[in-house]
């Protein structure tokens, strides 16, 4: 018998090509599942990156200018001390840090700063790394709720002037607990104002530029 290609019949020959058709498709289908593949691990890769080795932005969001703290770290030591707080300090107070990065407390003053906004206390802190130029104010009072603070929050930052350096949300977990503000203070490029409100509690700093940004970035509340 021949076995020559005319002796084939066409029952083998339409098996030949269907099993050539079914094998294609599979290859291109394995080619595609392996493309997506490589897709999802990059974007995963690039979600890591951005929430971890870039510093907050898996935090807050920021607009305009960046804070420029290049300078100061929060494993920082200031060269002087930091002052003691009072014997009848309230859990408030307590809780301000002793110091903030290079910066350390010298003053914890009672204060009536937001006194007809009718918060529960209000204090002036003053943060400083040892000159007098640097020194920030801090004011920190609370609430009995988070509408109270967020209401000054809102007064306060409605009537800022100058430029904003940098907004965003404050998040705790997450959730929304807060919103921040960082401005220059009012036609000035060498003063800067910030205002932050983190639940119950409201702060504003105030004093040279690179100060505010650096006692803002690194303040623990």
């Amino acid at each position: 018998m021949s076995n020559s290609p005319s002796s084939r019949s066409p029952k083998n020959a339409n098996g030949h090509a269907a099993a050539k058709s079914s094998k294609s498709k599979l290859t291109k289908s394995m080619v595609r599942l392996r493309v997506a593949v490589v897709v999802v691990a990059v974007v995963i890769v690039l979600s890591i990156v951005f929430a971890f080795i870039w510093p907050g932005w898996a935090i807050r969001s920021t607009t305009n200018e960046p804070l420029a703290t290049a300078s100061a770290s929060a494993s920082a030591s200031p060269t002087i001390s930091a002052s003691a707080l009072p014997d009848n300090a309230t859990t408030l107070l307590k809780s301000m840090p002793d110091s903030v990065s290079t910066f350390a407390r010298t003053k914890a003053d009672a204060a009536t700063t937001w006194q007809s906004a009718e918060p529960l206390e209000e204090y002036t802190l003053v943060y400083s790394d040892g000159t007098d130029v640097d020194d920030v104010t801090l004011t920190v009072a609370q609430w009995s709720d988070s509408d109270g603070a967020s209401g000054e929050y809102g007064t306060l930052t409605g009537a800022l002037t100058g430029k904003t350096i940098a907004s965003g949300l404050i998040k705790v977990d997450g959730n929304k607990t807060g919103e921040y503000v960082v401005a220059y203070d009012g036609d000035s490029t060498d003063k800067a104002v910030a205002y932050w409100y983190n639940d119950t509690v409201l702060f504003e700093a105030t004093g040279a530029v690179n100060a505010v940004e650096t006692v803002f970035e690194y303040f623990p509340m």
